[in-house]
């Protein structure tokens, strides 16, 4: 076994022994009773957790953070069903809104940390800027949180309900549950040159260490949050250079599968264009984006450097080797930690009525 092996097979060893101790109850729970990929009844509650203290004040419902957080705020009404129910319904008319979902609650999480900053819709906001011309789901949310004014009106926050519509829509296209913590206040204050600071693609292997540091992570939530991209699809203007003129050169860049790179060219001639992020199932939440890495089947050039790098190369071929539900559960593991990125409590937000304005409607 040579070095590489070595390093990969004992990065495998470390990830799976965290799993176990993260999610051996979610998955023999869901397990158990699977359904297709667009008919899922999710499973409600901190698992593994809420069968044990549900009785008991130990679990302290109305702090943050907790899955029953809104338990005595909305009583006799179930917030993550209500939630579920509707995403279910978009997801139904349209299976593409699912990874849309989940990257609107990564942009959110990092500008300003998960706060719902990113839903607000006044001019200098974020999701006025540039990099957020292309996110999608904004109507999914509104219309999530209407029904919720109307069963708890001024409870739930528009930062809760994104994370769980993120989760919800993951789960619909075939990724493995997790439990999402609630009780987020929501943000005041959007800044759309903040946003500025949302890798796009084309940043090398230390900025994005860097930038997922800044927020608490480590290099594993990096490789392992990537991950997202085994799902949706991107503009072809984020990677024209890539395939016609790397740093360039006036050619393509070297790395690329000769195949797949045929196929960008003649996908990608113009930069309206989409195409998907994974090359083999890209409706399908899988661990196949890690496979494809080692084909050269990365499209985003930050997809592929993850392969070229000694800091993340091991994680991302220990995460090809495993079982698609394994990684799953090591994904929802890391998107629970990133969903708690300086989350807003108490008196420092607020629970917005309508979540494209702060309550007092001042700008």
């Amino acid at each position: 076994m040579n070095y590489s092996s070595s390093i990969s097979f004992f990065f495998f060893i470390i990830l799976l022994v965290q799993l176990i101790s993260i999610s051996s109850a979610a998955y023999n729970e869901q397990d158990q009773n699977k359904k297709s990929p667009l008919d899922v009844d999710l499973p409600v509650g901190d698992i593994g957790l809420d069968d044990s203290f549900a009785s008991s004040e130990m679990l302290h419902s109305d702090e943050w953070p907790s899955s029953s957080y809104y338990h005595r705020r909305c009583p006799n009404k179930n917030v993550e069903k209500i939630i579920n129910k509707k995403v279910k319904e978009w997801v139904d008319k349209d299976y593409k809104i699912a990874p849309s979902l989940l990257r609107l609650h990564y942009h959110d999480c990092a500008v300003r940390g998960c706060d719902g900053s990113i839903l607000l819709n006044n001019d200098g906001s974020e999701r006025r800027a540039n990099v957020s011309k292309t996110l999608r789901g904004f109507e999914v949310i509104d219309d999530i949180k209407a029904e919720l004014e109307k069963e708890c009106p001024k409870t739930v926050s528009c930062a809760d309900i994104l994370a769980a519509a993120a989760r919800d829509a993951t789960v619909l296209l075939g990724g493995e549950y997790w439990d999402v913590p609630l009780g987020r206040k929501d943000g005041r204050v959007s800044i759309g040159k903040e946003a500025d600071i949302v890798p796009m693609g084309h940043d090398n292997v230390t900025t994005l260490l860097e930038f997922f540091q800044s927020m608490g992570l480590e290099v594993s939530d990096l490789v392992i949050l990537s991950g997202a991209h085994t799902i949706g699809r991107t503009s072809c203007a984020q990677v024209q250079d890539r395939i016609y003129n790397y740093k360039g050169t006036g050619k393509p860049d070297p790395s690329i599968n000769e195949k797949y790179l045929n196929f960008l060219q003649r996908r990608c001639r113009w930069a309206s264009e989409d195409a998907e992020l994974d090359a083999e199932s890209p409706w399908k939440f899988d661990n196949m984006y890690y496979k494809n890495l080692q084909n050269g089947l990365g499209l985003l050039p930050t997809d592929q450097l993850l392969l070229s790098d000694k800091r993340t190369e091991p994680i991302a071929k220990a995460l090809a080797s495993m079982p698609s539900f394994l990684y799953g559960q090591i994904f929802g593991a890391s998107m629970k930690k990133f969903g708690k990125v300086n989350v807003l409590s108490g008196d420092e937000g607020e629970i917005r009525t309508n979540c494209n304005f702060v309550n007092s409607h001042s700008y």
